[in-house]
């Protein structure tokens, strides 16, 4: 028998078969042959949560939890964010390899191109109440964009879905700085094309009533790493519903705003938003190890600590917690570091989280250096949707090409009835 396969014996029938293994993963298909009679389903998995499923091959980011690595295509995160822009990476994580400077200066030109929104979504968007939530006022507009853009249905066209990749990368930060100004009541801000993504996203959030507006330079630096460090995540929650709604061949405005929908939950893009909730429970550095105490004996949630991935120091908190020391020379010390500097420090030297490998993730500082360049806490989960829509449509397009790949379409263990007896409706009872 080859050794790279699996030997299972199904003791209710003493049947045993051979179930090939290929690159550390069985096809959950290949169990359906285990059967106990001609009646019989098959065999299938239970998992809950696809804690332990596969459902595609990928070859865009590549995660090691147990020793804290994220690469993209190969690239360590550490690397690109020391050396690269976010366009630049986002070519990367797009087309398989860092750009040349003739083919970064032309996408950057492409992008730039498409960052103008038409009229008729900012009539689109004042529609919103004062206080509408910027997050879901951005996932409306995406996909509002579907019945801008009609001809984005034609996703077998290569050349056509690469156009809606352009304009949805040009538009996600105007967008996402139109819900911002909407919610404070102030006019909007077209683009400055003489401005990079981050500085010209800066200008559409932040200009007031001067001729040009001029981001800090270490702001505007700060903010690109943030967005190379969101830009993709593996087959995150909003990644799977991204590839799940694509594989209906949904267009790609609908199935971003889809995947959008799903970060905007608070265990999901709104974790960092939580993390500032909570330091702020805290009040002080003083009242740490009682809340710590109180995390340990199930009274209170330590946010921001541990991963479904990461059983290690995530390397992008590594990132962040150095670019926050540059934020803060420029913005003045948030005093909410110091909370999160002596949680850290206590959390790590604490044998019940050394245990569970609970180490500080992504959203731990990422609100605080938010928070220090003048962003709302409701803005936070905009800001991640802004670089992450190029992991999205990264993954939307290596599915749509990939030939193993159908419409999504889970199984289920049925726990309810069989079959039942109907009732007339006046000899039922109340169930409720």
């Amino acid at each position: 028998m080859a050794e790279d396969t699996l030997t299972i014996t199904d003791n209710r029938t003493n049947q045993t078969y051979a179930i090939p293994i290929e690159k550390g993963t069985i096809r959950a298909m290949d169990l359906r042959q285990i059967k106990t009679g001609p009646k019989d389903f098959g065999l299938m998995t239970y998992d809950p949560a696809f804690m332990n499923t596969a459902s595609c091959r990928s070859k865009i980011t590549f995660i090691d939890g147990e020793r804290g690595i994220l690469r993209y295509r190969g690239y360590p995160i550490e690397v690109l964010a020391e050396h690269c822009s976010f366009l630049e990476v986002a070519f990367l994580i797009l087309f398989g390899d860092l750009p040349t400077e003739t083919e970064l200066e032309k996408w950057v030109n492409q992008i730039t191109h498409h960052t103008m929104l038409h009229e008729t979504t900012r009539k689109f968007m004042e529609g919103f109440r004062y206080n509408a939530h910027p997050m879901a006022m951005l996932v409306t507009t995406v996909a509002a964009l579907s019945t801008v853009y009609p001809e984005a249905r034609a996703i077998d066209d290569p050349s056509n879905r690469m156009l809606q990749i352009k304009r949805l990368i040009g538009k996600m930060p105007s967008i996402a700085a139109m819900s911002y100004r909407h919610s404070l009541g102030f006019p909007y801000v077209y683009p400055d094309n003489d401005l990079n993504y981050s500085e010209n996203f800066m200008n559409m959030l932040f200009k007031m009533v001067e001729p040009k507006y001029v981001a800090n330079p270490v702001l505007a630096s700060a903010l690109d790493v943030l967005f190379i460090l969101h830009a993709d995540h593996e087959q995150n929650c909003s990644a799977n519903v991204m590839r799940s709604v694509g594989s209906a061949q949904t267009d790609p405005y609908l199935t971003t705003a889809a995947a959008a929908a799903a970060l905007s939950g608070p265990l999901h893009g709104g974790a960092n938003e939580e993390v500032l909730k909570m330091i702020d429970e805290i009040g002080s550095a003083e009242n740490v190890p009682a809340y710590i105490k109180g995390s340990k004996e199930g009274h209170s949630k330590l946010m921001g600590f541990g991963h479904r991935v990461y059983k290690n120091y995530d390397p992008r908190a590594k990132i962040i917690k150095r670019t926050a020391e540059q934020v803060f020379e420029v913005t003045g010390r948030n005093p909410k570091l110091e909370i999160a500097l002596e949680l850290e420090r206590i959390a790590l030297e604490d044998d019940y989280f050394i245990k569970r490998k609970l180490y500080p993730n992504v959203d731990f500082y990422s609100g605080i250096i938010y928070q220090a360049m003048g962003f709302k806490p409701e803005m936070f989960t905009v800001l991640f949707a802004i670089p992450r829509t190029v992991g999205w449509l990264a993954q939307w397009q290596e599915m749509l090409i990939d030939s193993e790949q159908k419409i999504a379409r889970p199984r289920q263990v049925y726990t309810g009835h069989d079959v039942r007896e109907f009732m007339p409706i006046e000899k039922r009872t109340a169930s409720w």
